[in-house]
């Protein structure tokens, strides 16, 4: 999930075979239908931004929270993404550089920042090696993303010396569910060492002001190195009993594992999915990867949906899987994208959202299948009705852009409730008065109850 935010490149210098799934019904290649109510704004300047987050609050879905790095900013909406506003304050003033965001909406209405935080990097891809001070942090914000806490609360810091870890790609789950642990956040994240990666975790009972000490849940380490053969891509959802799933991606697995006690401890990880490799580079993408995300249903503990991707295919797609017994068991791989297989066309950078209150299935991508070349890419929301196993397929986006071999970023983000859902992705824009592309952030707003839902 996250990596590096693209300001840092001058710190740094600039197994198995898999069963390809049945597809969903091929269609033409130009025919997609046009999200409902779709609407596209900018909400960052132009310059060097990527890898947002978005959320909905459940107990005001007209207030929506946006954040993007770097430096970590915010956005926020108190009409349901119709119009957008800065939020001040939310990047580090105690190290140089803050990012690998994410947000959530406690069950208070309090929007949670989650970010990275240090002055340099180590060595490329190896950041165990030379790093320097560096932690995870959160920022809160009391009115639901206008205004945010002028002081930064650490979730876990290292302190300059010989041989520290350096903490990456944190992502944060709230517990807003009515269940026993109600009110809980959690955080998931990659530890790099010298020898090896490790994901660690931290809850909080209070609301974010105070974190527990971190622990590995990571029964299998990986390789010291973010270009490949790390553990990774830490993604959580807390099902309606309370009980907390979670993923990462180990080599050419996905690996799960959960907590029934509220972040206290954890089951034996175990492999629920075979992938290919989960780093690639399409063309003229800076980097790439495939790292997944979970959600659940929000009326059914046992309804629980992964998304990736990989090139299993030969050219990348997007793909999902569901269990319908709390995580036990899962689906074979759905192929999320409805282009033609092995059309050469790539779709990746995906992510998932299940909305808070119908269940809804919606999951956003970069798409390239309008693009004889392979080059262009627009943004697609893919949206199931059925509990996963099929897939509708609208354009968002209403333009292309080449990422020109610029930094993306690692992820892109998505939230839904009740219909609604906010999209936040990042654009390679022209070149600047440096010659460098510049990034900006977009958010996107589809509404399926206006007019009424397609395939429902």
């Amino acid at each position: 999930m996250c990596s590096l935010p693209i300001l840092l490149m001058a710190f740094i210098m600039s197994r198995h075979a898999v069963k390809t799934p049945s597809a969903n019904p091929a269609v033409d290649n130009n025919a997609l239908p046009q999200a409902p109510a779709a609407k596209v704004i900018q909400v960052s300047p132009s310059g060097y931004f990527s890898e947002p987050s978005v959320a909905v609050d459940s107990k005001d879905p007209n207030k929506v929270a946006l954040v993007y790095q770097d430096n970590a900013a915010a956005a926020y909406s108190t009409d349901a993404g119709r119009t957008w506003a800065d939020a001040q304050g939310t990047a580090s003033k105690s190290y140089r550089v803050s990012g690998d965001v994410s947000v959530v909406y406690d069950n208070s209405g309090h929007a949670i920042l989650c970010y990275i935080a240090f002055d340099k990097l180590g060595t490329a891809d190896y950041w165990g090696h030379d790093a320097t001070r560096n932690g995870i942090f959160i920022r809160r914000s009391l009115d639901g993303g206008k205004t945010w806490e002028l002081h930064e609360i650490a979730v876990d810091s290292q302190a300059t010396k010989s041989g520290i870890p350096f903490e990456d790609k944190p992502y944060i789950v709230s517990d807003d569910s009515r269940g026993p642990f109600a009110g809980n956040l959690y955080i998931g994240w990659t530890e790099w060492r010298l020898t090896e990666s490790v994901i660690l975790f931290s809850r909080s009972t209070d609301d974010g002001a105070t974190w527990s000490r971190p622990m590995d849940i990571s029964d299998h380490h990986g390789l010291p190195r973010d270009d490949n053969g790390g553990v990774e891509g830490f993604d959580g959802t807390v099902t309606p009993d309370g009980v907390l799933h979670v993923v990462w991606t180990d080599g050419n697995h996905i690996i799960y594992t959960s907590s029934r006690d509220g972040g206290e401890t954890f089951l034996p990880t175990r492999e629920i999915i075979n992938t290919a490799p989960a780093f690639f580079k399409p063309s003229d993408v800076y980097r790439a990867n495939g790292f997944p995300e979970i959600g659940s249903d929000p009326h059914d503990s046992n309804k629980l949906f992964v998304t990736w991707s990989d090139y299993r295919n030969g050219d990348i797609d997007v793909f999902e899987s569901y269990s319908t017994d709390g995580g036990k068991t899962w689906s074979g791989a759905v192929r999320v994208n409805n282009d033609p297989v092995h059309d050469g066309k790539d779709q990746f950078f995906q992510w998932l959202a299940v909305d808070g209150k119908n269940g809804d299935v919606d999951i956003l991508f970069y798409d390239r299948r309008q693009d004889p070349a392979n080059r262009l890419a627009g943004v697609v929301l893919a949206r199931s009705a059925d509990g996963g196993k099929s897939f509708m397929n609208y354009q968002w986006s209403d333009s292309a852009f080449n990422p020109t071999n610029t930094f993306i970023g690692d992820y892109t983000g998505i939230a839904a409730y009740d219909g609604r859902v906010y999209g936040a992705w990042t654009v390679s824009e022209g070149k600047g008065q440096r010659g460098r592309h510049s990034t900006a952030v977009m958010a996107g707003v589809a509404d399926f109850n206006d007019p009424p839902a397609n395939g429902k």
